[in-house]
């Protein structure tokens, strides 16, 4: 053991530059998570979906919707069978929406991708199972509708619950909640004085 500790620890020349660089990281780390208010995502609030503008238009058409009284965005777009596919899945999904806005590569109409089209058929049967037993879409997943078996939920139902989101602009007076400025009081206070 204390021959891998002694591995680790960098010559003593270097410590102090070692411990510059990994507390400008560590500091960038946690300057990042604070100002994209990642402790959000680990909550079920639909807010928190907005904290990237570019959610407006869903989150404005779900809270005019039926779904708004009995599910959350969480509820329908990630896993709930197991607490560690839904935080993997959200981790996953939230690190490729994150890159995608940061590098400015959002695309003007959100589709949903393969694996939020899985989950989603998976949470309609999960919550919708004592009305799906008569129709063909019961217990029907995306591979057998890849198979020519069945249909997915929002075949029939698709505007349901985001109604038509055609693009960014589809939504014009929706009323979003603003995420929270990551600027600190003590800091807007200073910079109204001057």
């Amino acid at each position: 053991m204390r021959k891998l500790w002694n591995t680790l620890i960098p010559p003593p020349q270097w410590r102090l530059p070692v411990i510059f660089v990994l507390g400008a990281f560590f500091s960038l780390v946690a300057y990042t998570l604070y100002v994209s208010n990642a402790v959000t995502y680990l909550s079920d609030d639909p807010k928190a979906c907005v904290n990237c503008h570019i959610m407006a238009p869903q989150y404005a058409t779900w809270t005019h919707s039926s779904h708004r009284e009995n599910a959350n965005c969480n509820d329908c777009h990630v896993p709930q069978d197991n607490v560690f596919r839904k935080y993997f899945f959200k981790a996953k999904d939230g690190l490729r929406h994150a890159t995608l806005f940061t590098l400015r590569a959002e695309p003007q109409v959100i589709r949903i991708h393969e694996a939020g089209m899985k989950v989603v058929q998976e949470n309609c049967n999960r919550c919708h199972s004592h009305q799906n037993e008569k129709v063909s879409t019961y217990g029907i997943t995306l591979d057998d509708v890849e198979h020519g078996k069945g249909k997915l939920c929002w075949d029939c139902h698709r505007e349901v619950p985001h109604g038509k989101v055609n693009s960014l602009s589809s939504t014009p007076n929706a009323r979003v909640p603003l995420p929270e400025s990551p600027v600190p009081e003590w800091l807007k206070a200073g910079l109204k004085e001057e």
